[in-house]
């Protein structure tokens, strides 16, 4: 039962994460990109440690390491995805976005096959192009391909800091970093419209539906089935966000651009499957929010596969990456 509710997280991650998206991008000309990633992330974390409560006694510095690092990746990713989607679709955005972790699967699948998914992705982005980078803010362009660099280190950490620290915690930890690292900007920014009602409001939906709900679904999805088929899934995102844009902000998308989106959904979903399955629950080999599969290098083995076994021990059942 454990397995069979992991692909219904995934898919309700990848809705809620794209919705929070569109939502937030209807708060930017009030407070800013900043301002509302520092806004959602607060209000994530303050959710987040109500919630869960995390336990901080028992980590060595190798763990907060990986949280301080894994904080860092989500304001970092957050802010340069949001500074895209401020400037060009978010059907497009999310599309380049997701070359980070396909980049990644190529690299660690180590297969030929992988290269041809590689190929059909740099076709999709070849469409882009022809339908028309030309009209498309050269920033928001860039920060998307920021966001795809930002998004492969998510891989690696989000598995990473998922199998050092019990149920939630560790997520709760690093949302709690990364919001005391966007805090001064957001408020440089911003000011007093934070403190809006209306602004703050919104901000909680935003927080909700773009950081609790995905990135807990997420976390919780990696421990209940393959990477593999959690990436596959994952790799819908591009298309999730197309229609997201289209239905709450209006954004049409020419016929190439929707052949375009095809194309690197299904490379992603090719580079994924290509790859060699998780097999067992001592080496986390992939993804988070996207296609990505690639061992995780970083991790210390004997510590991960000790505290994975004691925490799944009294449901044997459970599959993980």
């Amino acid at each position: 039962m454990r397995t069979r509710s992991g692909p219904l997280l995934v898919l309700a991650s990848v809705l809620s994460l794209q919705i929070g998206g569109a939502v937030a991008a209807r708060l930017f000309p009030a407070a800013g990109v900043h301002g509302v990633v520092a806004l959602r992330l607060t209000i994530a974390a303050l959710i987040l440690l109500a919630v869960c409560r995390p336990r901080v006694r028992g980590y060595g510095v190798r763990d907060w390491l990986s949280i301080g690092a894994f904080g860092v990746a989500l304001a970092g990713l957050n802010t340069l995805f949001y500074h895209a989607i401020d400037r060009i679709p978010m059907g497009t955005a999310v599309t380049l976005e997701v070359l980070g972790p396909l980049t990644l699967s190529v690299i660690t699948a180590r297969n030929r096959r992988s290269w041809i998914w590689a190929g059909l992705a740099l076709a999709g982005v070849a469409l882009l192009g022809r339908s028309g980078f030309g009209r498309l803010d050269p920033a928001g362009v860039a920060f998307a391909l920021g966001a795809a660099v930002m998004w492969a280190a998510y891989i690696v950490l989000s598995a990473r800091v998922g199998h050092r620290f019990r149920r939630a915690d560790g997520l709760a930890l690093a949302v709690t970093a990364s919001a005391v690292i966007m805090l001064p900007s957001g408020i440089a920014g911003a000011g007093t419209t934070l403190l809006d009602p209306r602004v703050v409001a919104l901000g909680a939906v935003v927080a909700v539906l773009a950081s609790v709900l995905p990135y807990t679904g997420e976390m919780l999805a990696l421990r209940r089935m393959p990477t593999t088929t959690f990436a596959v899934l994952m790799s819908l995102g591009p298309a999730a966000a197309a229609l997201a844009g289209f239905l709450l902000l209006g954004q049409d998308l020419a016929v190439l651009e929707c052949l375009a989106i095809a194309l690197v959904v299904a490379a992603g979903m090719g580079a994924v499957r290509g790859a060699s399955p998780a097999a067992g629950t001592g080496t986390v080999r992939g993804a988070s929010r996207g296609a990505g599969t690639g061992a995780v290098r970083g991790a210390s083995p004997a510590r991960t596969r000790s505290r994975t076994a004691a925490r799944r021990k009294p449901v044997p059942a459970a599959q993980d990456a």
